[in-house]
């Protein structure tokens, strides 16, 4: 089966938990294990051979998930360490070892997988404006969702957070029905060259952001009075 695109990864329809049922039992772990076991070599290559057999193997086993479950699974292994949202599968060289543990180690990685994508759903339902919001709430809405979605990606502890802040705001627009090139065309403008691995950002710099997301796709700069919206404030600031 051929990689999923990367153009295909930038759209949430693909991934969205809602189009994408999925239904998990020992039946269907005992299937999943099963198509995995054969792919696990008998005699790993390890350091001395440069893991050539665990990166083998890892493609193998990323082709039956990818095939099994479909566009939603791409990102089974995308460990924290790696840019992507979950903990799970990490490095070949310590996620391939025998056949039943390596099995194992991929189905908790898909199901950590599918739970992430379960919690993006129901966050971007969140954060998203009401539908009879004003312009001016309606900015307001998106400005806090963008510099909520920065910070979940900042709280990843990676030095790939930029990537995964941007990878968030693309989902978030297209789970509203915007098409994937208008999404990317605001997150580029909105926080390409910006933000720099490993360098929070500071708070200004942070609703900057936020405040330019939000002028990008209303027009209007956010309302401001927030003493009004306290209690959604500490609703997402509780969210995290």
């Amino acid at each position: 089966m051929p990689p999923v695109s990367f153009e295909a990864t930038q759209d949430w329809n693909n991934l969205d938990p809602a189009r994408h049922p999925f239904v998990w039992d020992d039946e269907e772990e005992a299937r999943l294990h099963a198509l995995i076991r054969p792919w696990v070599p008998p005699v790993l290559s390890g350091s001395a051979g440069r893991w050539q057999c665990e990166w083998w193997c890892e493609e193998q086993v990323d082709a039956v998930v990818r095939e099994r479950y479909g566009s939603w699974a791409f990102a089974w292994r995308w460990d924290l360490g790696f840019g992507g949202h979950v903990n799970g599968w990490g490095h070949v060289s310590t996620a391939v070892t025998t056949p039943e543990a390596t099995a194992a180690r991929a189905s908790a990685a898909l199901l950590n997988w599918r739970r992430s994508l379960e919690w993006l759903a129901r966050r971007f339902a969140e954060l998203a404006p009401p539908p009879d919001a004003s312009p001016e709430d309606r900015s307001w809405y998106l400005e806090r969702a963008c510099v909520r979605l920065v910070t979940v990606a900042l709280d990843s502890g990676t030095d790939s957070w930029p990537g995964q802040s941007a990878r968030l705001l693309r989902w978030f627009l297209t789970s509203t029905g915007m098409d994937q090139d208008e999404a990317g065309r605001v997150v580029e403008a909105t926080i390409g060259g910006r933000f720099e691995s490993w360098v929070a950002p500071a708070r200004p710099l942070l609703d900057s952001v936020g405040e330019d997301f939000a002028v990008e796709l209303t027009g209007h700069l956010p309302y401001r009075d927030h003493r009004e919206r306290a209690d959604l404030e500490d609703f997402h600031d509780n969210r995290r």
